[in-house]
Protein backbone atom coordinates (compact mmCIF):
# COMPACT_ATOMS: atom_id res chain seq x y z
CA UNK A 1 0.00 0.00 0.00
CA UNK A 2 2.98 2.72 1.07
CA UNK A 3 4.63 1.93 -2.64
CA UNK A 4 1.43 2.01 -4.14
CA UNK A 5 0.73 5.65 -2.61
CA UNK A 6 4.57 6.39 -3.68
CA UNK A 7 3.76 5.45 -7.04
CA UNK A 8 0.76 8.11 -6.88
CA UNK A 9 2.51 10.73 -5.05
CA UNK A 10 5.27 10.47 -8.43
CA UNK A 11 2.92 10.36 -11.02
CA UNK A 12 1.30 13.52 -9.64
CA UNK A 13 5.14 15.31 -9.47
CA UNK A 14 5.74 13.83 -12.84
CA UNK A 15 2.66 15.78 -14.23
CA UNK A 16 3.07 18.90 -12.64
CA UNK A 17 6.60 19.45 -13.89
CA UNK A 18 5.03 18.59 -17.13
CA UNK A 19 2.33 20.93 -17.17
CA UNK A 20 5.13 23.41 -16.00
CA UNK A 21 7.26 22.97 -19.17
CA UNK A 22 10.43 21.41 -17.32
CA UNK A 23 12.79 18.53 -17.69
CA UNK A 24 13.46 16.61 -14.21
CA UNK A 25 17.43 18.43 -14.44
CA UNK A 26 15.51 21.53 -14.12
CA UNK A 27 13.42 20.50 -10.92
CA UNK A 28 16.33 18.73 -9.36
CA UNK A 29 18.49 22.08 -9.73
CA UNK A 30 15.63 23.98 -8.00
CA UNK A 31 15.31 21.59 -5.36
CA UNK A 32 18.93 21.24 -4.45
CA UNK A 33 18.86 17.57 -5.72
CA UNK A 34 20.23 15.53 -8.64
CA UNK A 35 18.04 14.34 -11.26
CA UNK A 36 18.44 10.49 -10.40
CA UNK A 37 16.44 11.49 -7.26
CA UNK A 38 13.84 13.37 -9.15
CA UNK A 39 13.52 11.04 -11.89
CA UNK A 40 12.98 7.87 -8.21
CA UNK A 41 10.95 9.93 -6.95
CA UNK A 42 8.73 9.99 -10.14
CA UNK A 43 8.68 6.66 -10.13
CA UNK A 44 7.68 5.65 -6.71
CA UNK A 45 10.69 4.38 -5.58
CA UNK A 46 12.18 6.49 -3.24
CA UNK A 47 10.55 7.36 0.15
CA UNK A 48 9.47 11.08 0.15
CA UNK A 49 8.64 13.62 2.96
CA UNK A 50 5.94 16.02 3.72
CA UNK A 51 8.44 18.29 3.73
CA UNK A 52 9.81 17.81 -0.01
CA UNK A 53 6.04 17.28 -1.11
CA UNK A 54 5.66 20.81 -0.08
CA UNK A 55 8.93 22.22 -1.81
CA UNK A 56 8.19 20.30 -5.08
CA UNK A 57 4.76 22.37 -4.73
CA UNK A 58 6.24 25.73 -4.00
CA UNK A 59 8.92 24.85 -6.74
CA UNK A 60 6.00 23.92 -9.59
CA UNK A 61 3.34 26.32 -8.40
CA UNK A 62 1.03 23.50 -8.31
CA UNK A 63 -1.32 22.13 -5.74
CA UNK A 64 0.48 18.51 -5.46
CA UNK A 65 1.21 19.49 -2.01
CA UNK A 66 -2.53 18.48 -1.54
CA UNK A 67 -1.68 14.19 -0.55
CA UNK A 68 -4.97 12.90 -2.24
CA UNK A 69 -4.68 10.90 -5.67
CA UNK A 70 -5.85 13.49 -8.64
CA UNK A 71 -6.95 10.24 -10.70
CA UNK A 72 -7.30 10.46 -14.01
CA UNK A 73 -8.77 13.45 -16.54
CA UNK A 74 -12.06 12.87 -17.41
CA UNK A 75 -13.95 15.46 -19.32
CA UNK A 76 -17.83 17.12 -19.04
CA UNK A 77 -19.36 17.93 -22.19
CA UNK A 78 -22.11 20.61 -22.43
CA UNK A 79 -23.52 19.43 -25.94
CA UNK A 80 -25.83 21.32 -28.47
CA UNK A 81 -23.71 24.22 -28.38
CA UNK A 82 -22.20 26.07 -32.13
CA UNK A 83 -18.64 26.87 -32.35
CA UNK A 84 -17.88 30.44 -33.75
CA UNK A 85 -14.96 32.69 -34.72
CA UNK A 86 -11.35 31.24 -35.87
CA UNK A 87 -8.65 28.57 -34.40
CA UNK A 88 -5.17 27.92 -35.31
CA UNK A 89 -4.20 24.48 -36.20
CA UNK A 90 -1.42 23.07 -33.83
CA UNK A 91 2.21 21.56 -35.33
CA UNK A 92 2.17 17.95 -36.23
CA UNK A 93 2.24 15.34 -33.50
CA UNK A 94 3.62 12.73 -36.01
CA UNK A 95 5.88 15.43 -37.57
CA UNK A 96 7.19 16.19 -33.79
CA UNK A 97 7.95 13.14 -32.75
CA UNK A 98 9.45 11.84 -35.83
CA UNK A 99 12.04 14.94 -35.20
CA UNK A 100 12.97 14.30 -31.28
CA UNK A 101 14.06 11.06 -32.82
CA UNK A 102 16.05 12.46 -35.95
CA UNK A 103 17.45 14.86 -33.00
CA UNK A 104 19.44 11.59 -32.31
CA UNK A 105 21.36 11.61 -35.33
CA UNK A 106 22.92 15.29 -34.82
CA UNK A 107 25.74 15.58 -32.36
CA UNK A 108 24.67 19.68 -31.84
CA UNK A 109 22.19 21.67 -30.64
CA UNK A 110 18.73 20.98 -32.48
CA UNK A 111 15.70 23.84 -31.74
CA UNK A 112 12.47 22.48 -32.86
CA UNK A 113 9.91 25.48 -32.69
CA UNK A 114 6.46 25.34 -32.02
CA UNK A 115 6.80 21.48 -30.83
CA UNK A 116 3.18 20.34 -29.97
CA UNK A 117 3.12 19.80 -26.02
CA UNK A 118 1.35 16.73 -26.28
CA UNK A 119 1.76 13.31 -23.78
CA UNK A 120 3.35 11.47 -26.80
CA UNK A 121 6.18 14.26 -26.83
CA UNK A 122 6.34 13.82 -23.22
CA UNK A 123 6.61 10.46 -23.09
CA UNK A 124 10.11 10.59 -25.42
CA UNK A 125 11.31 13.44 -23.99
CA UNK A 126 11.09 11.41 -20.89
CA UNK A 127 12.57 8.67 -22.80
CA UNK A 128 15.42 11.11 -24.05
CA UNK A 129 16.39 12.43 -20.35
CA UNK A 130 16.47 8.93 -19.37
CA UNK A 131 19.48 8.15 -21.49
CA UNK A 132 21.27 11.55 -21.33
CA UNK A 133 20.21 13.45 -23.31
CA UNK A 134 19.39 17.08 -22.76
CA UNK A 135 15.95 19.10 -23.16
CA UNK A 136 14.29 22.20 -22.79
CA UNK A 137 11.78 24.28 -23.28
CA UNK A 138 12.66 27.65 -24.04
CA UNK A 139 11.09 30.79 -25.40
CA UNK A 140 8.43 30.79 -22.73
CA UNK A 141 7.57 26.96 -23.53
CA UNK A 142 6.74 27.31 -27.18
CA UNK A 143 9.86 25.83 -28.71
CA UNK A 144 12.37 23.07 -27.57
CA UNK A 145 16.07 22.87 -27.37
CA UNK A 146 17.69 19.24 -27.42
CA UNK A 147 21.44 19.15 -26.74
CA UNK A 148 22.77 15.17 -27.00
CA UNK A 149 25.63 13.68 -24.81
CA UNK A 150 29.14 12.30 -26.14
CA UNK A 151 27.58 8.77 -25.47
CA UNK A 152 24.22 7.74 -24.72
CA UNK A 153 23.79 5.72 -21.43
CA UNK A 154 20.77 3.31 -23.21
CA UNK A 155 20.67 1.31 -19.61
CA UNK A 156 19.33 4.01 -18.17
CA UNK A 157 16.72 3.84 -20.63
CA UNK A 158 13.18 4.58 -18.78
CA UNK A 159 11.34 1.54 -19.91
CA UNK A 160 7.91 2.23 -18.53
CA UNK A 161 7.74 6.43 -20.62
CA UNK A 162 9.40 4.12 -23.70
CA UNK A 163 6.13 1.60 -23.63
CA UNK A 164 3.62 3.94 -23.70
CA UNK A 165 5.12 5.38 -27.11
CA UNK A 166 5.08 3.64 -30.67
CA UNK A 167 7.73 6.06 -31.77
CA UNK A 168 10.35 4.37 -29.60
CA UNK A 169 10.50 2.12 -32.74
CA UNK A 170 12.19 5.29 -34.99
CA UNK A 171 15.30 5.47 -32.34
CA UNK A 172 16.56 2.05 -34.11
CA UNK A 173 17.26 3.91 -37.18
CA UNK A 174 19.63 6.92 -35.45
CA UNK A 175 20.84 4.18 -32.88
CA UNK A 176 22.57 1.75 -35.28
CA UNK A 177 25.20 4.59 -36.26
CA UNK A 178 26.18 5.30 -32.68
CA UNK A 179 26.69 1.80 -30.79
CA UNK A 180 27.28 -1.62 -31.81
CA UNK A 181 24.55 -3.20 -29.23
CA UNK A 182 21.58 -1.84 -27.38
CA UNK A 183 18.52 -2.73 -25.69
CA UNK A 184 15.15 -0.91 -26.48
CA UNK A 185 11.88 -1.95 -24.66
CA UNK A 186 8.99 -3.07 -26.82
CA UNK A 187 7.12 -0.45 -28.64
CA UNK A 188 3.75 0.61 -27.24
CA UNK A 189 0.92 3.53 -28.08
CA UNK A 190 -2.85 2.97 -29.09
CA UNK A 191 -4.45 -0.47 -28.86
CA UNK A 192 -5.25 -0.21 -32.76
CA UNK A 193 -4.71 -4.16 -33.17
CA UNK A 194 -1.45 -6.68 -34.23
CA UNK A 195 1.26 -4.90 -35.96
CA UNK A 196 4.71 -6.25 -36.08
CA UNK A 197 8.34 -4.33 -36.79
CA UNK A 198 9.19 -6.84 -39.84
CA UNK A 199 8.82 -4.30 -41.96
CA UNK A 200 10.99 -1.93 -40.24
CA UNK A 201 13.43 -4.95 -40.23
CA UNK A 202 13.39 -5.66 -43.95
CA UNK A 203 15.04 -2.02 -44.10
CA UNK A 204 16.89 -1.55 -40.94
CA UNK A 205 18.78 -4.82 -41.77
CA UNK A 206 20.16 -3.70 -44.92
CA UNK A 207 22.31 -1.30 -42.51
CA UNK A 208 23.47 -4.09 -40.38
CA UNK A 209 20.98 -4.10 -37.86
CA UNK A 210 19.91 -7.32 -36.26
CA UNK A 211 17.15 -7.76 -33.37
CA UNK A 212 16.61 -10.01 -31.02
CA UNK A 213 13.11 -10.28 -29.25
CA UNK A 214 13.21 -11.49 -25.34
CA UNK A 215 11.42 -10.53 -22.23
CA UNK A 216 9.89 -7.29 -23.20
CA UNK A 217 12.79 -6.27 -25.36
CA UNK A 218 14.19 -5.75 -28.49
CA UNK A 219 17.89 -6.84 -28.43
CA UNK A 220 19.65 -5.40 -31.21
CA UNK A 221 23.55 -5.84 -33.06
CA UNK A 222 24.74 -3.67 -35.60
CA UNK A 223 27.01 -5.37 -38.05
CA UNK A 224 29.50 -2.27 -39.44
CA UNK A 225 30.52 -4.38 -42.93
CA UNK A 226 26.70 -4.56 -44.25
CA UNK A 227 25.80 -1.80 -46.03
CA UNK A 228 22.92 -1.30 -48.57
CA UNK A 229 24.28 -2.33 -52.36
CA UNK A 230 20.80 -1.81 -54.17
CA UNK A 231 17.59 0.07 -53.70
CA UNK A 232 15.70 -0.62 -50.63
CA UNK A 233 12.11 -1.65 -51.45
CA UNK A 234 9.58 -1.50 -48.50
CA UNK A 235 7.14 -4.61 -47.83
CA UNK A 236 5.07 -1.54 -46.38
CA UNK A 237 4.25 1.86 -47.69
CA UNK A 238 4.33 2.49 -44.03
CA UNK A 239 5.17 6.61 -42.22
CA UNK A 240 7.45 5.34 -39.65
CA UNK A 241 8.84 2.50 -41.44
CA UNK A 242 9.99 5.68 -44.36
CA UNK A 243 11.10 7.03 -41.33
CA UNK A 244 13.22 4.57 -39.95
CA UNK A 245 14.93 3.84 -43.53
CA UNK A 246 15.32 7.77 -43.81
CA UNK A 247 16.55 8.14 -40.87
CA UNK A 248 19.27 5.01 -40.80
CA UNK A 249 20.11 6.63 -44.83
CA UNK A 250 21.03 9.75 -43.21
CA UNK A 251 24.11 8.65 -41.64
CA UNK A 252 25.15 6.13 -43.92
CA UNK A 253 28.60 7.00 -46.05
CA UNK A 254 27.06 6.76 -49.51
CA UNK A 255 23.88 6.93 -51.29
CA UNK A 256 20.42 4.88 -50.61
CA UNK A 257 17.92 4.45 -52.55
CA UNK A 258 13.95 3.72 -50.54
CA UNK A 259 10.96 2.66 -52.81
CA UNK A 260 7.38 2.29 -52.27
CA UNK A 261 8.23 5.20 -49.44
CA UNK A 262 5.31 6.81 -47.66
CA UNK A 263 5.23 10.24 -48.67
CA UNK A 264 2.68 11.58 -46.22
CA UNK A 265 3.17 14.87 -44.41
CA UNK A 266 5.35 13.70 -41.47
CA UNK A 267 7.73 12.24 -43.86
CA UNK A 268 8.52 15.00 -45.65
CA UNK A 269 8.85 17.12 -42.51
CA UNK A 270 11.65 14.74 -41.18
CA UNK A 271 12.79 15.04 -45.13
CA UNK A 272 13.29 18.82 -44.49
CA UNK A 273 14.65 18.10 -41.18
CA UNK A 274 17.20 16.01 -42.54
CA UNK A 275 17.71 18.43 -45.45
CA UNK A 276 18.69 21.03 -42.48
CA UNK A 277 21.19 18.58 -41.09
CA UNK A 278 23.12 18.70 -44.27
CA UNK A 279 21.45 15.79 -45.70
CA UNK A 280 20.04 16.15 -49.40
CA UNK A 281 16.99 13.75 -49.93
CA UNK A 282 15.77 14.07 -53.44
CA UNK A 283 12.00 12.93 -54.32
CA UNK A 284 10.69 14.13 -51.29
CA UNK A 285 6.52 13.58 -51.92
CA UNK A 286 7.37 10.93 -54.23
CA UNK A 287 7.44 7.22 -53.52
CA UNK A 288 11.01 7.10 -54.43
CA UNK A 289 13.38 9.27 -52.22
CA UNK A 290 17.39 8.98 -52.84
CA UNK A 291 19.00 9.75 -49.67
CA UNK A 292 22.72 11.39 -50.15
CA UNK A 293 24.11 10.41 -46.32
CA UNK A 294 27.00 11.85 -44.60
CA UNK A 295 28.82 9.58 -41.78
CA UNK A 296 29.14 12.64 -39.21
CA UNK A 297 26.40 15.33 -38.09
CA UNK A 298 27.44 17.90 -35.92
CA UNK A 299 25.47 21.49 -36.91
CA UNK A 300 23.65 23.68 -34.66
CA UNK A 301 20.23 23.48 -36.50
CA UNK A 302 16.85 25.49 -36.10
CA UNK A 303 13.65 24.03 -37.50
CA UNK A 304 9.55 24.59 -37.23
CA UNK A 305 7.93 21.55 -38.14
CA UNK A 306 4.13 21.90 -40.17
CA UNK A 307 0.70 22.18 -39.06
CA UNK A 308 -1.18 18.79 -38.47
CA UNK A 309 -3.56 17.84 -41.06
CA UNK A 310 -5.30 15.65 -38.85
CA UNK A 311 -6.26 18.28 -36.46
CA UNK A 312 -7.26 20.28 -39.28
CA UNK A 313 -9.73 17.31 -40.21
CA UNK A 314 -10.98 16.99 -36.51
CA UNK A 315 -11.49 20.77 -36.21
CA UNK A 316 -13.54 20.78 -39.33
CA UNK A 317 -15.57 17.84 -38.05
CA UNK A 318 -15.95 19.75 -35.05
CA UNK A 319 -17.66 22.10 -37.03
CA UNK A 320 -19.84 19.55 -39.25
CA UNK A 321 -21.27 18.08 -36.41
CA UNK A 322 -22.27 20.98 -33.84
CA UNK A 323 -23.54 22.54 -37.20
CA UNK A 324 -21.13 25.53 -36.87
CA UNK A 325 -19.53 28.34 -38.91
CA UNK A 326 -16.27 28.06 -38.23
CA UNK A 327 -12.47 29.25 -39.79
CA UNK A 328 -9.96 26.73 -39.26
CA UNK A 329 -6.26 28.81 -39.47
CA UNK A 330 -3.02 27.19 -41.18
CA UNK A 331 -4.14 24.25 -43.01
CA UNK A 332 -2.05 22.13 -44.48
CA UNK A 333 -3.99 21.51 -47.51
CA UNK A 334 -1.59 19.64 -49.70
CA UNK A 335 -3.00 16.85 -47.18
CA UNK A 336 -6.45 17.26 -46.65
CA UNK A 337 -7.57 17.84 -50.49
CA UNK A 338 -9.21 14.27 -51.28
CA UNK A 339 -11.24 14.50 -47.91
CA UNK A 340 -12.51 18.45 -49.03
CA UNK A 341 -13.03 16.63 -52.38
CA UNK A 342 -15.47 13.99 -50.80
CA UNK A 343 -16.71 16.35 -48.27
CA UNK A 344 -17.67 18.85 -51.27
CA UNK A 345 -19.38 15.67 -52.94
CA UNK A 346 -21.67 15.12 -49.96
CA UNK A 347 -22.28 18.56 -50.22
CA UNK A 348 -19.95 20.55 -47.60
CA UNK A 349 -20.48 24.59 -47.75
CA UNK A 350 -16.93 25.86 -47.48
CA UNK A 351 -14.13 28.53 -48.18
CA UNK A 352 -10.39 28.79 -48.62
CA UNK A 353 -8.14 31.30 -48.49
CA UNK A 354 -5.30 31.90 -50.74
CA UNK A 355 -2.42 29.61 -50.25
CA UNK A 356 0.58 30.76 -47.94
CA UNK A 357 3.93 28.63 -46.63
CA UNK A 358 4.42 27.25 -43.50
CA UNK A 359 7.36 28.31 -41.29
CA UNK A 360 9.04 25.23 -42.67
CA UNK A 361 9.04 27.46 -46.04
CA UNK A 362 7.52 24.13 -47.95
CA UNK A 363 4.22 23.50 -46.67
CA UNK A 364 1.32 24.81 -48.36
CA UNK A 365 -0.87 26.34 -45.98
CA UNK A 366 -4.95 27.37 -46.26
CA UNK A 367 -7.38 29.35 -43.91
CA UNK A 368 -10.70 27.33 -44.34
CA UNK A 369 -14.36 28.55 -43.21
CA UNK A 370 -16.26 25.64 -43.15
CA UNK A 371 -20.55 26.74 -42.47
CA UNK A 372 -23.44 24.71 -41.56
CA UNK A 373 -24.31 22.40 -44.42
CA UNK A 374 -26.58 19.87 -45.61
CA UNK A 375 -24.57 17.09 -46.04
CA UNK A 376 -26.03 13.81 -48.18
CA UNK A 377 -23.50 10.12 -47.85
CA UNK A 378 -20.97 9.71 -50.40
CA UNK A 379 -22.18 7.20 -53.22
CA UNK A 380 -18.64 5.05 -52.74
CA UNK A 381 -17.24 3.59 -49.48
CA UNK A 382 -15.08 5.98 -47.60
CA UNK A 383 -11.40 4.03 -47.46
CA UNK A 384 -8.10 5.24 -46.66
CA UNK A 385 -5.11 5.23 -49.05
CA UNK A 386 -1.78 5.70 -48.69
CA UNK A 387 -0.83 9.62 -49.87
CA UNK A 388 -1.86 11.47 -51.79
CA UNK A 389 -5.22 9.25 -50.96
CA UNK A 390 -7.40 9.49 -48.02
CA UNK A 391 -5.37 9.60 -44.97
CA UNK A 392 -5.65 6.65 -42.50
CA UNK A 393 -6.18 8.99 -39.70
CA UNK A 394 -8.66 10.77 -41.05
CA UNK A 395 -11.35 7.98 -41.44
CA UNK A 396 -12.42 7.67 -37.89
CA UNK A 397 -13.79 11.68 -38.57
CA UNK A 398 -16.21 10.89 -41.54
CA UNK A 399 -18.58 8.19 -38.78
CA UNK A 400 -19.23 11.61 -37.18
CA UNK A 401 -19.70 13.36 -39.98
CA UNK A 402 -21.69 10.48 -42.32
CA UNK A 403 -23.54 10.37 -39.03
CA UNK A 404 -24.89 13.78 -39.17
CA UNK A 405 -25.22 13.39 -42.78
CA UNK A 406 -28.66 12.15 -45.18
CA UNK A 407 -28.77 8.47 -45.80
CA UNK A 408 -25.88 5.11 -45.59
CA UNK A 409 -22.33 5.44 -45.58
CA UNK A 410 -19.93 2.29 -45.65
CA UNK A 411 -16.85 3.25 -43.90
CA UNK A 412 -13.78 0.40 -44.48
CA UNK A 413 -10.58 1.13 -42.30
CA UNK A 414 -8.68 -1.62 -43.59
CA UNK A 415 -5.35 -1.11 -42.24
CA UNK A 416 -6.07 -1.35 -38.61
CA UNK A 417 -8.14 -4.31 -36.46
CA UNK A 418 -9.32 -2.66 -33.81
CA UNK A 419 -10.48 0.46 -34.89
CA UNK A 420 -13.52 0.17 -36.84
CA UNK A 421 -15.02 -1.43 -33.79
CA UNK A 422 -14.02 1.53 -31.23
CA UNK A 423 -16.16 3.84 -33.69
CA UNK A 424 -19.29 1.86 -32.51
CA UNK A 425 -18.88 3.01 -29.15
CA UNK A 426 -21.01 6.25 -31.15
CA UNK A 427 -24.38 4.36 -30.35
CA UNK A 428 -23.80 5.17 -26.78
CA UNK A 429 -24.67 8.77 -27.90
CA UNK A 430 -27.83 8.10 -30.43
CA UNK A 431 -25.77 7.02 -33.45
CA UNK A 432 -26.27 4.14 -36.21
CA UNK A 433 -23.80 2.38 -36.38
CA UNK A 434 -23.85 -1.51 -37.75
CA UNK A 435 -20.24 -3.06 -37.29
CA UNK A 436 -20.33 -5.74 -40.99
CA UNK A 437 -16.76 -6.97 -39.56
CA UNK A 438 -13.56 -5.63 -37.73
CA UNK A 439 -13.07 -3.32 -40.56
CA UNK A 440 -16.12 -2.09 -41.53
CA UNK A 441 -18.63 -0.09 -40.37
CA UNK A 442 -22.08 0.81 -41.83
CA UNK A 443 -23.36 4.73 -40.59
CA UNK A 444 -26.61 5.73 -40.98
CA UNK A 445 -27.24 9.16 -41.08
CA UNK A 446 -28.84 11.80 -40.05
CA UNK A 447 -28.49 11.20 -36.48
CA UNK A 448 -29.81 12.73 -33.08
CA UNK A 449 -27.09 12.57 -30.45
CA UNK A 450 -27.90 11.90 -27.05
CA UNK A 451 -25.97 12.76 -23.68
CA UNK A 452 -23.99 9.76 -22.12
CA UNK A 453 -20.70 9.14 -19.86
CA UNK A 454 -18.41 6.85 -20.96
CA UNK A 455 -15.07 5.46 -21.49
CA UNK A 456 -12.79 6.72 -23.64
CA UNK A 457 -11.85 3.98 -26.43
CA UNK A 458 -8.08 3.31 -26.28
CA UNK A 459 -7.28 5.04 -29.50
CA UNK A 460 -6.48 8.24 -30.30
CA UNK A 461 -8.79 9.26 -33.32
CA UNK A 462 -11.90 7.31 -32.47
CA UNK A 463 -12.13 9.00 -28.50
CA UNK A 464 -11.90 12.44 -30.46
CA UNK A 465 -14.51 11.20 -32.51
CA UNK A 466 -16.56 10.64 -29.72
CA UNK A 467 -15.82 13.92 -27.70
CA UNK A 468 -17.18 15.29 -30.75
CA UNK A 469 -20.42 13.79 -30.88
CA UNK A 470 -20.70 14.81 -27.09
CA UNK A 471 -20.49 18.28 -28.15
CA UNK A 472 -23.45 17.52 -30.68
CA UNK A 473 -25.66 16.24 -28.16
CA UNK A 474 -28.11 17.97 -26.54
CA UNK A 475 -27.35 17.60 -22.33
CA UNK A 476 -24.37 17.00 -19.81
CA UNK A 477 -21.91 13.94 -21.30
CA UNK A 478 -18.62 12.86 -19.56
CA UNK A 479 -15.72 11.30 -21.03
CA UNK A 480 -13.66 9.14 -18.79
CA UNK A 481 -9.84 8.77 -19.12
CA UNK A 482 -8.97 10.91 -21.65
CA UNK A 483 -4.81 10.16 -21.44
CA UNK A 484 -5.11 8.91 -25.11
CA UNK A 485 -6.55 12.37 -26.47
CA UNK A 486 -3.78 13.86 -24.69
CA UNK A 487 -1.56 11.88 -26.57
CA UNK A 488 -1.85 13.33 -29.57
CA UNK A 489 -3.57 17.41 -28.74
CA UNK A 490 -2.80 19.90 -27.13
CA UNK A 491 -5.10 21.50 -24.85
CA UNK A 492 -7.86 20.77 -26.84
CA UNK A 493 -10.31 21.17 -24.80
CA UNK A 494 -9.44 24.61 -23.89
CA UNK A 495 -9.00 25.56 -27.36
CA UNK A 496 -12.83 24.19 -28.51
CA UNK A 497 -13.92 26.11 -25.48
CA UNK A 498 -12.22 29.22 -27.49
CA UNK A 499 -14.74 28.94 -30.13
CA UNK A 500 -17.71 28.49 -27.99
CA UNK A 501 -17.77 24.64 -26.86
CA UNK A 502 -18.19 23.96 -22.55
CA UNK A 503 -15.65 21.77 -21.50
CA UNK A 504 -14.75 21.44 -17.93
CA UNK A 505 -11.63 19.05 -17.39
CA UNK A 506 -11.99 17.76 -13.71
CA UNK A 507 -10.50 14.34 -11.75
CA UNK A 508 -11.98 12.09 -9.39
CA UNK A 509 -11.62 13.40 -5.70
Amino acid sequence: MADDYLVRIGKLIRDARQHRGWTQTQLAEALGTSQSAVNRIERGNQNISLEMIARIGEALDSEIVSLGYAGPMHLRVVGGRRLSGAIDVKTSKNACVALLCGSLLNKGRTVLRRVARIEEVFRLLEVLNSIGVRTRWINEGVDLEIVPPARLDMDAIDEEAARRTRSIIMFLGPLLHRMDSFKLPYAGGCDLGTRTIEPHMIALRRFGLDITATEGLYHAQVERSTAPGRPIVLTERGDTVTENALLAAARHDGVTVIRNASSNYMVQDLCFFLEALGVRVDGVGTTTLTVHGVPTIDVDVDYSPSEDPVEAMSLLAAAVVTESELTIRRVPIEFLEIELAVLEEMGLDHDRSTEYTADNGRTRLVDLTVRPSKLEAPIDKIHPMPFPGLNIDNVPFFAAIAAAAQGQTLIHDWVYDNRAIYLTDLNRLGGRLQLLDPHRVLVEGPTRWRAAEMMCPPALRPAVVVLLAMMAAEGTSVLRNVYVINRGYEELAERLNSVGAQIEIFRDI
